[in-house]
Formats: C-alpha cells, structure tokens, sequence
C-alpha cells in the first residue's frame, strides 16, 4: 500500500502560478497512471490531469495549456504546474494512484484563487 502526500497549495490571485508536489512513500514506478484530481465545493470531484508509466499526459479541457503534469520515478513525486490560475480553479486537489485493482488518493491540498 502507498501513502500520498499532497503538498503546495495555497492563495494566489488570478494569473498566478502554483506548483503542486504528491509524494508516494513507495514506489511509483508500477502504477498504470497518476492523476490529479480537484473538488469545488458543492460539486463533484473532477479529474484534471493524468500521466502514465510512460508518461503519456491527458488533460481535461479547461486546463489545457495553462496545467502541465508531471511525474519523477526516481523521488517517486508527480507535480501539477499550474499557471494562469483562475477563481474558477478553486478547489481542493487530490493526488491519485492507480493500477489493477488498486489505487490510493491523498489527503489533498487547498487552492484558493482569488480575483
């Protein structure tokens, strides 16, 4: 079983830049995927971003260009970059692990944006 530590939120005003880090406590490299995930409040947990073992990336729409994913096997860390936030990107974000009957999410971290 691996832990997720989410780490790098916080309150940034529109246009800013935040760079969100997920920490495994093990390995990360048998994974199928890593994903980021964000939940505004009263609404339903969204995915936003997703990169393989291989490190094909997948984005959803309204991120594209402005989020770039990542992942470092060797610090077993993925990041979610961010730019050009907007208040809309509010949300708690989640870190996500997953393989074949398998996956584990972090506790998440706090994005404020403000306008």
């Amino acid at each position: 079983q691996v832990r997720l530590v989410e780490s790098g939120g916080g309150l940034v005003q529109a246009g800013g830049s935040l760079r969100l880090s997920c920490a495994a406590s093990g390995s990360i490299f048998s994974f199928t995927d890593m994903s980021w995930h964000r939940q505004a409040p009263g609404k339903q947990r969204e995915l936003v971003a997703t990169i393989s073992s291989g490190g094909t990336t997948n984005y959803t729409d309204s991120v594209k260009g402005r989020f770039t994913i990542s992942r470092d096997n060797v610090n077993n860390t993925i990041y979610l970059q961010m730019n050009s936030l907007k208040p809309e990107d509010t949300a708690v974000y989640y870190c996500r692990a997953r393989k074949t009957f398998y996956s584990s999410w972090g506790q998440g971290t706090q994005v404020t944006v403000s306008s």
